[in-house]
């Protein structure tokens, strides 16, 4: 595990904290928290399996991200690559806001 994966998995999730209203962002953090491991991997497993099955009505391709996120918590050898693909969504985020502000 890399110190600089988790932190950046962390600045991804404080991110994604922000950007929730008040309730979900502290049930977020609930689940972030270490004593939470029980409720976060069976949680973090059905939202991969309904991202999956994202074709289906209500379930949706959001849902594996999050997921995925939950799960590296606690799965050491997940972060480095989420890390990256994250940090790549990111850049590729920044890159297109920029591109539409120019024109």
């Amino acid at each position: 595990m890399s110190i600089e994966s988790k932190a950046e998995l962390d600045r991804h999730f404080a991110w994604f904290e922000s950007h929730l209203p008040p309730r979900p962002a502290k049930c977020v953090a609930w689940l972030r928290k270490p004593s939470s491991r029980w409720v976060r991997i069976p949680l973090a497993i059905l939202l991969m399996i309904g991202g999956v099955l994202g074709f289906l009505p209500i379930l949706g391709l959001w849902m594996l991200p999050l997921g995925l996120l939950l799960f590296a918590q606690d799965v050491p050898w997940l972060q480095p690559p989420l890390a990256r693909a994250l940090a790549w969504v990111e850049r590729k985020w920044l890159e297109r806001q920029r591109a539409n502000n120019a024109q």
